[in-house]
């Protein structure tokens, strides 16, 4: 009788363990609830996504309101075209400035949304005017490493 009461102690712990790992496995692959028939898409140009993927959060002020639905490479202006959808609850005037952000040092990515003051809001499908790539730590380190801020090589002018 004690080996059996074991045995069913030893069960839940492992089901509550698994059960545990795929809750931690949707938070951390960004799987968390998130309404999408209450959405607009905007659209957004960068030179330069780095580790920004498809549900990645947009965050203003910190909150979230919406999430990236998809990234592709525009053959005409070979840049990286975003697509993201935001609650409707939230509107955004037209010259907000979206830019690629990291959460912590070395953290996932996430497209920042700061309004400016225009009177007009963007509508359904319309595209972020003033954008900012994400800062890639690499590019970072090697320009303080060999003194090239400004793309030129230390000797140059």
């Amino acid at each position: 009788m004690e080996r059996t009461t074991l045995d069913l102690w030893v069960g839940a712990f492992v089901v509550a363990g698994l059960a545990a790992l795929v809750l931690l496995a949707m938070k951390v692959g960004n799987l968390s609830t998130y309404n999408v028939s209450d959405t607009y898409p905007l659209k957004a140009y960068f030179n330069n996504v780095g580790g920004l993927k498809p549900t990645a959060s947009v965050r203003s002020a910190g909150v979230l309101v919406g999430r990236v639905r998809d990234i592709r490479l525009d053959t005409e202006r070979y840049q990286a075209l975003v697509t993201m959808d935001i609650d409707k609850r939230y509107e955004f005037p037209k010259d907000t400035f979206a830019n690629i952000q990291t959460a912590g040092l070395l953290g996932e990515n996430f497209i920042g949304l700061q309004p400016g003051g225009d009177d007009q809001m963007l509508k359904n499908g319309d595209t972020f005017k003033k954008t900012q790539s994400a800062m890639i730590l690499e590019d970072l380190v090697g320009q303080f490493l060999y003194g090239k801020p400004d793309g030129k090589s230390a000797g140059e002018k």
